[in-house]
């Protein structure tokens, strides 16, 4: 009843922009905190960028000064602006959200990825 789907990913060049939506859609009373993970081929799936509900948010050092978390609560979605993107940059990036479901309460959510491909 709850679904996160993920849009915005593609291929870029190195230097280039993206920004990656994720929408919350459901049986959904509120959505709490929203974050950004990615994982690129081989590698452990890692923490991009968080954003609470109360608007502080998080970064993983290797983005800060490039990546850019944000939210529109009115429309359950969280945003990834990413500028200056790298090669290393390039990996499957998945939403995560916690997310307060009618009747429910509290559960955690994924969603099925988007595929960015940042080429030198």
């Amino acid at each position: 009843q709850v679904q996160l789907v993920e849009s915005g990913g593609g291929l870029v060049q190195a230097g280039g922009s993206l920004r990656l939506s994720c929408t919350a859609s459901g049986s959904i009373f509120s959505v709490n905190a929203m974050s950004w993970y990615r994982q690129a081929p081989g590698k452990q799936r890692e923490l991009v960028a968080g954003i609470n509900s109360g608007g502080s948010t998080n970064y993983a050092d290797s983005v800060k000064g490039r990546f850019t978390i944000s939210r529109d609560n009115a429309k359950n979605t969280v945003y990834l602006q990413m500028n200056s993107l790298k090669p290393e940059d390039t990996a499957v990036y998945y939403c995560n959200a916690d997310i307060t479901r009618i009747v429910f309460g509290d559960m955690n959510y994924w969603g099925k990825g988007t595929l960015v491909t940042v080429s030198s």
